[in-house]
């Protein structure tokens, strides 16, 4: 690893293998589908994807390709952007939003460029993990100079991911039967857009060899998180990922995460709880989880950041 900064490198038993299993890898679904039938058939397909793997990959979704193409385009031309002018824009502890070229996940520091926004803007969240603290603290973006048109492109694409986000809970919610979403992200569900450069792997339930997942062009790449992995009381799986860097490429990948909001009390669902299934899981607040977990990305810390097994109840076991 000569001219590697050893903040970079993981740990042995974390590093990927030379060669990954070649598999069909997960589900891909198209939403393009009308009528009751067709939707409790996709609702359906949704759930079998949530139980098994935590992951699909949704096609004919309904965000235009050109305006991913445009955000694509945009987000390059910022991180082409000299690093002083990059910086100018740069994120810290009191604001999580901006540039960061310092996140660490599990307490290894990444090798990747981020630049974060917000949707609801502004954004309110607690000031502290603390249970006893009250105070709420407002988030605002903090945009770029460069290029111009950089804020209006994401607030764009953003808004019509943010459709696709809440089509997608409400077809989990019916595979739930509600009538009325490494590492694993925190909050409900995660809608990610990758290039053809791929990368991604995920962590296969039956046996914990890690998959990888191959780039489809202009499907988005759905995965269940946290909250939702306790909404449905361990009956949707919240898989572990990955990211495996490469020395000929550079990767772009755009992410929306779909959290609840702050003050909602994440549980799992009444309607999945009776006495042959108890709940699985302790009530915690989202806020204060999320305040915890987005706090550990700064600075390497001497303890793992908070997990949801650490709410686990003994029913679990």
């Amino acid at each position: 690893m000569g001219g590697v900064d050893q903040a970079f490198v993981q740990e042995p038993e974390q590093r990927p293998k030379p060669s990954t299993i070649e598999v069909d890898g997960i589900p891909v679904i198209d939403m393009s589908v009308s009528g009751t039938g067709g939707i409790e058939k996709l609702a359906s397909e949704i759930g079998n994807a949530c139980r098994k793997w935590g992951f699909f990959q949704v096609i004919n979704h309904g965000v235009p390709l050109e305006l991913r193409q445009r955000v694509e385009k945009v987000a390059k031309a910022f991180f082409d952007l000299p690093i002083e002018e990059k910086r100018k824009a740069k994120r810290d502890e009191l604001n999580f939003t901006g540039y960061h070229d310092e996140e660490h996940t599990k307490n290894v520091r990444d090798w990747k460029e981020v630049f974060d926004m917000l949707i609801e803007d502004p954004t309110f969240l607690p000031a502290s993990p603390d249970p006893d603290d009250e105070e709420i603290r407002t988030y605002s973006n903090k945009w770029p100079e460069n290029p111009p048109e950089f804020r209006e492109t994401c607030q764009e694409y953003c808004r019509e991911v943010e459709k696709l986000a809440f089509k997608l809970l409400e077809l989990i919610s019916l595979s739930l039967a509600l009538g009325v979403g490494r590492h694993r992200d925190g909050g409900a569900l995660t809608v990610l857009a990758q290039d053809d450069v791929g990368g991604l792997q995920i962590r296969r339930q039956s046996d914990g060899e890690w998959i990888p997942i191959k780039p489809i062009p202009n499907a988005y790449i759905i995965n269940i998180a946290d909250a939702l992995q306790v909404w449905s009381n361990n009956l949707y799986v919240s898989a572990e990922h990955r990211v495996v860097v490469n020395s000929e490429r550079e990767r772009f990948s755009i992410p929306l995460f779909f959290f609840p909001s702050h003050y909602v009390k994440v549980k799992p669902l009444e309607e999945l709880v009776n006495e042959q299934n108890p709940a699985k899981y302790k009530e915690y607040s989202w806020g204060k989880f999320y305040v915890n977990r987005t706090g550990s990305n700064y600075k390497k810390l001497e303890a793992e950041n908070l997990q949801i097994d650490h709410f686990k109840t003994p029913e679990s076991e």
